[in-house]
C-alpha cells in the first residue's frame, strides 16, 4: 500500500514523521517494527483519558512494507530550538519542561508496562555489560522501589512541541508504570551525551519544581545508563559503561 507522503517533518532513529493531510503519519523504519506501531498506538489511546497533552492515535495501517501509526498533528516547534538558544529562553523552557513532567508523573499509569521490568530486560540482553556487573546491576534494580506513576520514558527538548503554554509531548513508545525519580534519571542520561549542561539544568529545574532529593534520582543512574546500552548507540558506549559502574 503506498501512503500519501507530505513533508518529511521529523526524523529519528526509530521511525520518520510525514504530514499526512491534516494529520501526522509516525512511519516506523523498514525492519520487524509492527509491534512498536500498534504498542505506541495503544499507550496513546490508553492515555487518552489522562489530563496529559499527547496527540490523538487516529489509526495504524501498513504502508510500501513499513508501519504508521497516524495521529492528530502536534503544531509548533520543538522546545529545543528555543532552548538551545540559551540565556534566559534555556531557563524558561527548562522550567516549563519540569513543571510539565511533574503533571505527567502526577498522574495514576493505566495499564502499561513497567518501568523496573523494561530496565531489567534491557540490562539482561546487552552484551556490553560483563556477567559480574550485570548481577550487580539486576541484584541492585530489584532492591528499588515500584512506582504507579506515569513515566515517560523518552522526555526531552525535542520531544515537546509547541509554545510554553499549549505544548505536546509527543513519542509515547516507552511510556510505562514507574518512578518519577527514575524517569527524570532517564532524561538526564538522554540528554547528558550531546549536552551535559542542559541535563544537569534540566535535573536541577525538576528538583525546584518539586523539592523531591537530588539522590532519589542519582541512586537510578547505573540502571538507567546500563538498560540505554541495549539500545545500540555506539558513540554513548564508553559514557554509559562509567554510568553503569557508578
Amino acid at each position: 500500500m503506498h501512503h500519501p507522503r507530505g513533508n518529511l517533518i521529523g526524523s529519528g532513529k526509530e521511525a520518520e514523521v510525514y504530514e499526512f493531510g491534516d494529520r501526522v503519519l509516525k512511519l516506523y523504519r523498514a525492519g520487524p517494527r509492527k509491534g512498536s506501531a500498534f504498542r505506541e498506538a495503544a499507550i496513546l489511546a490508553a492515555i487518552e483519558s489522562l489530563d496529559v497533552p499527547a496527540p490523538r492515535v487516529l489509526g495504524v495501517e501498513q504502508f510500501d512494507g513499513r508501519w504508521g501509526v497516524i495521529m492528530e498533528r502536534a503544531e509548533g516547534p520543538a522546545f529545543a530550538e528555543a532552548a538551545l538558544k540559551g540565556g534566559a529562553a534555556l531557563e524558561t523552557h527548562l522550567a516549563a519542561m519540569a513543571r510539565l513532567h511533574a503533571h505527567i508523573h502526577a498522574q495514576p499509569a493505566p495499564a502499561l508496562g513497567a518501568q523496573r521490568a523494561m530496565l531489567r530486560r534491557n540490562i539482561s540482553k546487552t552484551p556490553l555489560l560483563d556477567e559480574v556487573l550485570r548481577k550487580r546491576l539486576l541484584d541492585g534494580l530489584a532492591a528499588r522501589p515500584d512506582g504507579d506513576r506515569l513515566c515517560h520514558g523518552d522526555f526531552h527538548p525535542w520531544n515537546i512541541l509547541g509554545n510554553i503554554d499549549t505544548p505536546i509531548v509527543v513519542d509515547w513508545l516507552d511510556a510505562s508504570i514507574g518512578v518519577p525519580a527514575a524517569d527524570i534519571c532517564r532524561s538526564y542520561v538522554l540528554m547528558a551525551n550531546a549536552r551535559p549542561d542542559i541535563a544537569t539544568a534540566y535535573v536541577d529545574a525538576y528538583l525546584a519544581a518539586t523539592g523531591i532529593a537530588r539522590s532519589e534520582i542519582e541512586a537510578w543512574v547505573p540502571y538507567v545508563a546500563a538498560a540505554r546500552l541495549a539500545e545500540g548507540v555506539p558513540d554513548e558506549t564508553e559514557r554509559l559503561l562509567a554510568l553503569a559502574r557508578l
